[in-house]
């Protein structure tokens, strides 16, 4: 019995390595990158998307906007300068999650009272459909499953996140109940860092959580049903946790964070799963690089590639997270990918297309 189980070790680990392999010869690696700003202006942006490659979505701090590719047109709705339900005595709520589906566009507010607005892509006409008056409201990140089904997460106000659902094409939405989701702990809550708290992979979904806890919060069934597993990444204070999370397959997948007031701190910062979230090991712990509010895989390098993005820089890993290099001390906060090799970049005062070389 020891014979045969040293013999199927050692096949599997010699697949495993050529399955490596195989992915490495297939794809190159990164070392730098170059930055052509697309948009400059005296805004704060921490949520963009892409639509069909040539269409950018983003939010900031005083609206929502869309950039043409194709012609490098800006087109912005600014609250402070257009006639909104927003406007009132020179303040609205921050748009940090926005999204995508095949026909519509959502900027979601971040505080209350917290507003998601639905744009027609064509038109650009907006409607509200979804308001929440609470002084413990504030929304983090949006996503869809697919044309007609999405979610969007927010800070606890109740005892556990808050969690809205559509199935409608995101006409309206729905609070989940507490009562069908896990409690949270006093002082856990989430990040409005980078749109980077929800991952989506076919009918599953993950959020994640920072401050008192550090928690991944897991849906096989599109919203329906939830279950939730500690990491180890740091925890404890308001301003430590994990910060965005992203997967490349149902089972494999990473998250980032650590403490935005110590950057540098690389302890206990990030972390990957191999079983779908269920389990979390940490990765170049104590190695660069530190705090990071955006994490990306690299679309068509099968896991091997993944950007991590923030006010410190960008950093790469390419080989599977195991070692990272700062490749850029660009600065951005959240980063979206248009193909294996370029992505779309924003964060204070910018929007530009970033390529990896």
């Amino acid at each position: 019995m020891r014979s045969i189980t040293i013999v199927l070790a050692t096949f599997l680990l010699a697949c495993c390595t050529t399955k490596r392999k195989e992915v490495k010869e297939n794809t190159r690696d990164f070392s730098k990158v170059e930055v052509e700003v697309l948009l400059q202006d005296s805004i704060h942006i921490r949520a963009i998307d892409i639509y069909n490659d040539s269409l950018i979505g983003y939010g900031f701090n005083r609206g929502y906007g869309f950039i043409d590719l194709s012609t490098n047109s800006n087109s912005m709705v600014d609250f402070l300068k257009t006639d909104t339900i927003d406007k009132r005595k020179n303040w609205v709520t921050e748009q940090r999650a926005v999204a995508f589906t095949d026909k519509s566009f959502f900027s979601l507010g971040v505080a209350s009272p917290a507003r998601l607005r639905k744009i027609d892509i064509d038109s650009k006409r907006e409607k509200i459909v979804y308001t929440e008056n609470h002084e413990k409201a504030f929304y983090n990140s949006i996503a869809f499953w697919n044309t007609k089904e999405g979610i969007a997460m927010g800070d606890p106000t109740d005892g556990c996140l808050s969690i809205l659902i559509t199935r409608d094409e995101g006409d309206t939405w729905s609070k989940v109940s507490c009562d069908d989701l896990p409690k949270t702990f006093d002082g856990e809550a989430a990040f409005a860092a980078s749109n980077g708290n929800i991952a989506i992979v076919g009918d599953r979904t993950w959020v994640v959580s920072g401050g008192a806890k550090t928690r991944v919060f897991y849906s096989p069934d599109k919203g329906i049903t939830w279950q939730v597993f500690t990491t180890p990444i740091v925890e404890g204070k308001e301003t430590t946790g994990i910060y965005s999370v992203d997967f490349n397959t149902e089972n494999d997948g990473i998250i980032f964070g650590g403490d935005y007031l110590s950057p540098k701190e690389n302890r206990s910062n990030k972390a990957m799963t191999s079983d779908g979230g269920k389990t979390w090991q940490l990765i170049a712990d104590m190695k660069e690089p530190g705090y990071k509010g955006c994490v990306q895989y690299i679309p068509g390098s099968k896991g091997r590639q993944i950007i991590a993005a923030g006010f410190t820089g960008i950093a790469i890993s390419n080989d599977f997270g195991v070692t990272w290099k700062e490749i850029s001390k660009e600065k951005f906060y959240t980063l979206r990918f248009i193909n294996d090799s370029i992505a779309i970049a924003a964060g204070n005062k910018r929007i530009a297309r970033v390529t990896f070389k």
